[in-house]
């Protein structure tokens, strides 16, 4: 492929449509798939999980239905879901509710931790009336990987080794940051301008949280707090998106690399930030693909899911969006990246929750303020921490944290969770 073939096609695979936080979705999405092929519902299912998909379903809310964690998201994929909907499954959630909690009350879930898979694994076997299907997802969430009815396989991907993503260093990968910066502010803007479809969903999820109590409220705090900054009020703004969202507002949002707060982190603070400064449509348009392409790029490094917040590479891409809109230099952009990896790398990921907005916020002013530096020409010594010279061995650097030194974290992290004293 040539550079802009596979810069357009990780877009095109990164930034999704998805309501609700994606490991639940994709749970529901695989029970939904389960129960299309039993043609019924199931009456029992039985799920192998990675321990990324167990942590981040734990505490989040699911969409319309003022319930958290994965129980509500299993029976609504079972009573209602539609797997043609994709990441948008559980779109009519509030319309199943009444028959999902029935469901629970009469059928059986097991929920089992699976070892030795992928990092974002989901195997869901589902039973019924001496049937049973098995629907497995794998890599990203909607990869459907196998399926089979009973002892019939009907589909079943080509084997790929366990958790590729710690084998895959991205050396195939024909592209570079500046490649990235190139694509976002040369190519032509008519090829560039869907990216404000982010803008006119997210705003929703944004405006939602702002109107209504969401999870902590930080975005509404955030937001009437008599120090409002131009800083604060677009940090608020994204916060407020995430309240919503994780807090289980039936709101969509676009994903970002698999997740609606890197979605929202890329969108909403570079859209206000260039609104209120009174850019131009181009400017804004071109610092959004900006922001949402480096993040994309910086995660193909991290891997889709790790112990490593995912807040990290996308606030790293909003960095070097805000050192754009004001009229700084790819150099700058670097300094901007450099100083980031040097502040926020170790923010770890303990589910999805409500309180991620304050992750959010953290990484923001973190992207505040490396970029404020960055434009005085001010960035983080090369002898200093895990940044380099060279702006791609750091962010490979940075990749290294995310996918190896921080997989016992990742155990750690789960072990705390599921041995809570409440």
């Amino acid at each position: 492929m040539t550079k802009k073939q596979t810069i357009e096609t990780l877009l095109k695979e990164n930034i999704l449509l998805a309501t609700g936080c994606t490991e639940p979705v994709a749970v529901a999405l695989s029970v939904a798939k389960a129960k299309e092929l039993l043609n019924k519902t199931p009456e029992k299912i039985h799920l192998w999980l990675s321990p990324n998909i167990i942590k981040n379903a734990m505490g989040v809310g699911i969409p319309g239905t003022n319930m958290k964690g994965l129980p509500i998201a299993i029976a609504l994929g079972a009573v209602g879901g539609d797997s043609s909907k994709g990441l948008n499954v559980l779109n009519d959630s509030k319309e199943h509710l009444d028959q999902a909690k029935h469901w629970l009350k009469t059928s059986t879930i097991e929920i089992a931790h699976a070892k030795n898979v992928d990092k974002l694994y989901i195997e869901c076997n589902a039973y019924a009336d001496n049937k049973h299907s098995k629907v497995i997802i794998a890599k990203t969430h909607q990869n459907f990987v196998h399926l089979q009815i009973d002892d019939n396989i009907i589909f079943q991907a080509e084997q790929v080794p366990i958790d590729s993503s710690l084998t895959n260093t991205n050396q195939d990968l024909n592209i570079n940051s500046k490649d990235v910066f190139e694509y976002s502010t040369q190519t032509d803007l008519r090829e560039l301008e869907w990216i404000m479809q982010t803008v006119d969903i997210i705003e929703q999820a944004s405006n939602e949280g702002l109107k209504q109590s969401y999870g902590l409220n930080l975005g509404q705090i955030l937001n009437n707090d008599e120090g409002n900054s131009l800083r604060k009020r677009v940090i608020a703004k994204a916060c407020a998106a995430s309240d919503a969202r994780m807090g289980g507002a039936q709101t969509p949002v676009y994903s970002n690399s698999g997740s609606g707060n890197q979605g929202i982190t890329c969108t909403i603070p570079v859209y206000e930030f260039a609104k209120q400064t009174n850019q131009s449509k181009e400017d804004t348009i071109r610092a959004l693909m900006l922001s949402h392409l480096m993040s994309i790029y910086i995660k193909q490094y991290i891997g889709r899911l790790s112990a490593l917040c995912g807040i990290v590479n996308a606030s790293i891409g909003v960095s070097s969006a805000l050192v754009y809109l004001q009229k700084g230099s790819y150099e700058q952009v670097c300094f901007a990246i450099k100083n980031m990896i040097n502040t926020i790398t170790g923010m770890i990921c303990d589910g999805a929750k409500p309180s991620c907005a304050l992750k959010m916020s953290a990484g923001l002013n973190a992207a505040f303020d490396c970029s404020t530096l960055a434009m005085k020409n001010i960035v983080v010594d090369e002898s200093d921490g895990i940044s380099e010279k060279d702006i791609e061995r750091s962010i490979k650097n940075l990749g290294k944290v995310g996918r190896y030194g921080m997989d016992e974290i990742d155990n750690l992290i789960l072990e705390i969770m599921t041995h809570k004293e409440c």
